[in-house]
């Protein structure tokens, strides 16, 4: 009975050590996305921006427009300056409003 118990504890103790060891994750910077300037990309962010400000209504900011239209705040800026062009959009009081 003596060996039983000392093969369980021996057994116990192999287990432990061969339990497999935490890796590390090397943590990488995303890589920011690169806005492409073209008439297209333009034209698609501005209709987002449209949209945007067509669902809500009311004036808002670009911050607030990038939110609601799930795009960052430079492409609101392409998307806006493709709207001015237009007289789409007007600003009132540092927020942007559709014309």
């Amino acid at each position: 009975m003596a060996e039983k118990k000392a093969t369980k504890a021996a057994a116990a103790t192999t287990k432990k050590a061969a339990a497999p060891k935490k890796e590390t994750v090397k943590k990488v910077a995303a890589k920011k996305a690169e806005l492409v300037i073209n008439a297209e990309n333009a034209g698609f962010k501005a209709g987002d921006v449209y949209q945007a400000l067509a669902s809500e209504a009311k004036a808002l900011t670009v911050a607030e427009i990038a939110k609601v239209a799930k795009i960052s705040n430079e492409e609101v800026i392409l998307g806006l300056g493709w709207l001015l062009k237009e007289g789409k959009v007007k600003d009132e009081a540092n927020k942007v409003v559709l014309a």
